[in-house]
């Protein structure tokens, strides 16, 4: 069996769940003006991360060679990460920062 099967899951969910979904929702959040507008510049940097979270994911998914895979993989997961942490962390500081 492949050891990369599962981090291809992984790597899938990651990008969907903690890159797409949060990156729509704060999205959202803005357009509606339900948070401070501060918080767009926010997603200037996160969302090319999570794009770039995207076609690492789907290049590591299509892939043949393991190590290269893998290292795709991990990459994709390590820039949702850091989408994560500018733009919920972000907003979080900014909320409070605020209030």
């Amino acid at each position: 069996m492949n050891a990369t099967v599962p981090l291809r899951w992984y790597a899938g969910l990651a990008v969907v769940f903690f890159g797409l979904l949060p990156a729509g929702m704060l999205t959202l959040l803005v357009a509606r003006g339900d948070t401070p507008g501060q918080v767009g510049l926010l997603l200037v940097g996160g969302i090319p991360l999570v794009l770039a979270a995207l076609v690492f994911a789907v290049r590591g998914m299509t892939g043949s060679d393991p190590e290269l895979t893998s290292r795709r993989l991990h990459l994709s997961m390590a820039l949702v990460a850091g989408a994560d942490v500018l733009m919920l962390g972000g907003n979080a500081l900014i909320r409070m920062a605020s209030a």
